[in-house]
């Protein structure tokens, strides 16, 4: 069965840097795309970044283009985020997800796998 593993989450200062990792396991990376999302006490979920290697893309929402970057390791079946110049609006548990489908933006229905999610907590 499909599993996603999400971790690397913590509490950082203002300005720090985090690395989220997604380990996948049940799915082969050529034929889903891979998405990171986050929702915040109280606010709608909402897509940050995603990877498709088949065909490359990348896709980031406008609030961190510039200071998130994700990427991946076929090797380990494992998707990163790594987040840099965090503020403290991007407090939030971060969801890794899985979708079979092309997409060009990030519409929740279309990932079918979800992972657990892990907690980031940037201070002022």
């Amino acid at each position: 069965e499909v599993q996603l593993q999400a971790s690397g989450g913590g509490l950082v200062q203002a300005g720090g840097s985090l690395r989220l990792s997604c380990t996948a396991s049940g799915l082969t990376f050529g034929n889903y795309g891979i998405g990171w999302f986050r929702q915040a006490p109280g606010k709608e979920r909402e897509g940050v970044a995603y990877i498709n290697t088949n065909p490359g893309m990348t896709l980031y929402a406008d609030s961190v283009k510039g200071r998130f970057a994700i990427s991946t390791d076929s090797a380990k079946n494992t998707v990163y985020l790594q987040m840099n110049d965090l503020k403290p609006e991007d407090t939030a548990v971060y969801y890794c997800a899985a979708s079979p489908f092309s997409i060009s933006t990030m519409t929740t229905d279309l990932f079918r796998f979800w992972g657990q999610g892990t907690q980031v907590t940037v201070s002022s």
